[in-house]
């Protein structure tokens, strides 16, 4: 379902955040159901008038940005919107998303650590798309994992937090970009603490698919197969994506 609301640039992203005030559960463990959330269908509608004004400095010159917010830290349970800018005004492309982060919620700006369980805050480019396929329709930077590639989360290696391959590096720990239980079937990769990369700040963050809705993951952000299928046939490197991620009050200062 395609919903096309049209948003002056001046009132952007914050026009999406505080429109929609509550409506997850208190907590996300295990495999919780999280039908509280407003479904797709029941989502009302954004009203121009309530705005508050957001400098558009926040993204750069960015004309595709997701949008991944709550309203508590603490919570898994997100909201994931699409933004895109077209002739001058901002839109959305589709119905708001259900999506889950980590276990621990969302880290402050600034303070995601290795092991931590937690999503980092704050606006990242988006990097590459990866999965198990040889090819997917896709407009971004797209590459097929093996069984040898690997992503190291190793702190005390020199390659920390970037992709390699088994045989190339000496980290004692990493992640297998090809798993067992298909969680990176379909991935895109946050550009978060890569460039540069500070040691310990946290490493492999990506959006890729859930277990089911409500179970958390160990820092990324994960939606449905279909969603996340959407989200990437739209991505669109010329209008340099970038995500934004953090709870309402996260998000506002962020513009400051």
């Amino acid at each position: 379902m395609r919903i096309n609301v049209y948003i002056p640039a001046s009132l952007m992203i914050l026009a999406v955040v505080f429109s929609f005030s509550g409506g997850f559960p208190p907590a996300c463990a295990g495999s919780s159901d999280v039908s509280s959330q407003p479904s797709p269908e029941n989502v009302p509608s954004l009203q121009e008038s309530s705005l508050p004004d957001v400098p558009e400095k926040m993204i750069g010159s960015s004309s595709q940005v997701l949008l991944v917010r709550n309203t508590n830290p603490a919570l898994c349970a997100v909201q994931v919107f699409t933004l895109e800018k077209r002739d001058g005004r901002w839109q959305t492309p589709f119905a708001l998303m259900d999506g889950v982060i980590g276990k621990n919620g969302f880290a402050p700006q600034g303070e995601k650590r290795e092991g931590d369980g937690r999503t980092p805050s704050g606006i990242f480019p988006l990097g590459m798309v990866f999965g198990y396929q040889p090819s997917f329709p896709t407009r971004m930077s797209y590459r097929q994992t093996d069984a040898d590639d690997l992503w190291v989360d190793d702190v005390q290696a020199d390659d920390y937090n970037r992709w390699t391959t088994k045989g190339t590096t000496k980290a004692a720990s990493f992640e297998r970009m090809r798993r067992d239980d298909d969680l990176y079937k379909l991935g895109v990769v946050v550009e978060y603490n890569t460039n540069p990369v500070i040691k310990g700040y946290g490493s492999a963050i990506f959006f890729h698919l859930w277990r089911g809705k409500g179970i958390p993951t160990a820092g990324c952000v994960a939606l449905s197969e279909e969603d996340l299928g959407r989200i990437v046939r739209w991505l669109d490197p010329a209008a340099q994506p970038v995500v934004i991620m953090g709870t309402n009050i996260t998000v506002e200062n962020i513009k400051k």
